[in-house]
């Protein structure tokens, strides 16, 4: 198996983006092969694979982490299945219990404006960067690759066209969106303008928006310490970076924004998309929508009732 995974990953690495494959050579070399390695590709049976399964859950491992080890195992094996080297993909059906949704913590607007205050009376350099996801519902990675040129302050739009990861937690990448219609214009206000125009004071002859001191990319995980520092000195509630994404989405919901608007400024590949993420926000929608056929009725009957009562004697 060991053997077999590694020529895999060699035919991969030729197909995948960076950061899938880098996913990909973490999951055989840290999990598949100490556990799997030593036994032949023939001789692995769908008992091997949960006996597996059973003793990473014993060992605390997340699910999700397992999940996607098992989901890689089972794109490898499929492969075998192709060049029948196996007549049967043996991880095909197997189950990994699945951990509790997340669900996702949004601030407030008084919330979020206390943290961005706080960011801009202490100096912080990554004040702007903050200011941009809040505004705009950009992902973290999205913002961090975001280039001059990619910005039109004028016309206050900016084009998404990369999204920068870490490989390893090492090598930054830039690679594209994450689907096809997260690569598209998103509309700036005055207030995500004038953050723009601030740093670009700030940092001037870049060529990256968002950058170290050094004028290199920021890490992601950099960004995100920084944010629970930032978060944990203002006494609110922790929350992910991306959770900011939401904060927007939901701000513009409850502001009576149409979906489809939303949807468009997300860059969801759908608004069923939308729909699904934020169903519970649209309750309050749902309901005003089924009593304003309860009103028409009622209006209706009231005027029929009116208009019997001036022609009957």
């Amino acid at each position: 198996m060991a053997e077999y995974l590694r020529r895999w990953l060699q035919v991969k690495a030729l197909e995948l983006k960076p950061t899938t494959m880098a996913g990909y050579e973490d999951y055989v070399a840290k999990d598949l092969v100490p556990a799997l390695g030593a036994l032949r590709l023939e001789e692995l049976s769908h008992r091997h694979i949960a006996l597996y399964i059973r003793d990473q859950l014993g060992r605390d491992r997340g699910a999700t982490t397992l999940r996607r080890c098992v989901a890689t195992l089972s794109s490898a094996l499929g492969d075998a299945v192709r060049q029948h080297r196996l007549s049967h993909n043996p991880a095909r059906y197997a189950t990994v219990p699945r951990s509790p949704k997340y669900e996702p913590v949004c601030w407030t607007p008084a919330e979020a404006a206390r943290f961005l205050r706080y960011c801009a009376d202490q100096g912080d350099r990554l004040t702007n960067l903050f200011e941009v996801l809040v505004g705009t519902g950009l992902r973290k990675g999205e913002a961090l690759a975001l280039h001059w040129e990619d910005v039109n302050l004028d016309d206050g739009v900016l084009l998404v066209r990369h999204t920068l990861s870490n490989i390893n937690n090492t090598t930054p990448v830039f690679t594209a969106p994450k689907t096809k219609s997260s690569h598209a214009w998103v509309c700036l206000s005055p207030r995500v303008t004038a953050a723009f125009r601030d740093q670009a004071t700030r940092q001037p002859g870049r060529d990256l928006v968002f950058t170290r001191e050094n004028g290199q990319p920021l890490r992601p995980e950099y960004v995100l310490r920084h944010f629970h520092a930032l978060t944990a000195e203002t006494g609110l509630p922790r929350i992910r970076v991306h959770d900011l994404r939401h904060f927007a989405a939901t701000t513009m919901i409850s502001a009576n924004v149409p979906l489809a608007m939303v949807s468009k400024t997300l860059r969801h590949s759908t608004v069923s998309t939308t729909t699904q993420v934020y169903t519970h926000l649209l309750l309050p929608a749902a309901q005003q929508a089924v009593g304003a056929i309860a009103d028409a009725l009622d209006n209706a009957g009231q005027e029929s009732g009116d208009h019997t009562a001036t022609t009957n004697p």
